[in-house]
């Protein structure tokens, strides 16, 4: 049965892991570099992986001798690659002329930015208090946040300009980097993630 105080709570937990507004400057950095961001496929790629998560996540990392802490340990290292990237003003992820603008909106937007290890192992926490059904309704609605700020990016883009997405992508830079470190450090040393 659905509680709605369970799905409030889940959706706020949720939201504040994917960090979509965090996002930002990121989702536009690769817009630059591929043409075109496919928002309706990059949220339903993260929508699928969410789900898959909530209902077999860690059969799915069992049957390939992973845990929670490795998998959240390779999803900080991209993190941190692209905080480096944003930061340093290099190119780490080099766009593939003759790949998609599908798969650039999978990997990295729909895996790791929205439905990365922090997220994905988040899920697997909650399902320890929530109810699967409230869980995915929380999903569900911020999926939709998701795909309403990524259809927007270009209207951000106008309204920040080139210094104002400048600043904003060094910031979310170094928070992204952080973000990284404490994934690591949390899934290294204690076996906690965010």
């Amino acid at each position: 049965m659905l509680n709605f105080k369970e799905i409030f709570s889940v959706t706020l937990i949720l939201f504040s892991v994917i960090d979509i507004l965090g996002s930002i400057p990121i989702v536009i950095n690769l817009r630059k570099k591929v043409g075109h961001i496919q928002s309706g496929k990059a949220t339903i790629a993260a929508g699928v992986l969410m789900i898959l998560f909530l209902l077999v996540g860690k059969s799915i990392l069992g049957l390939f001798g992973i845990g929670v802490e490795d998998f959240a340990i390779a999803g900080a290292l991209i993190i941190f690659a692209l905080g480096a990237e944003m930061i340093l003003g290099i190119e780490l992820f080099k766009p593939d002329p003759e790949a998609s603008t599908t798969s650039a909106s999978i990997v990295p937007i729909a895996f790791p930015l929205i439905a990365g290890a922090g997220t994905l192992t988040t899920i697997l926490t909650l399902k320890a208090e929530y109810t699967q059904a409230n869980i995915a309704v929380g999903i569900v609605i911020n999926l939709a946040i998701v795909y309403a700020v990524l259809k927007s990016t270009n209207w951000l883009e106008r309204k920040l300009g080139k210094t104002g997405l400048d600043v904003l992508r060094r910031i979310f830079g170094i928070i992204l980097l952080s973000i990284a470190i404490k994934i690591f450090k949390g899934a290294l040393f204690t076996g906690e993630m965010i």
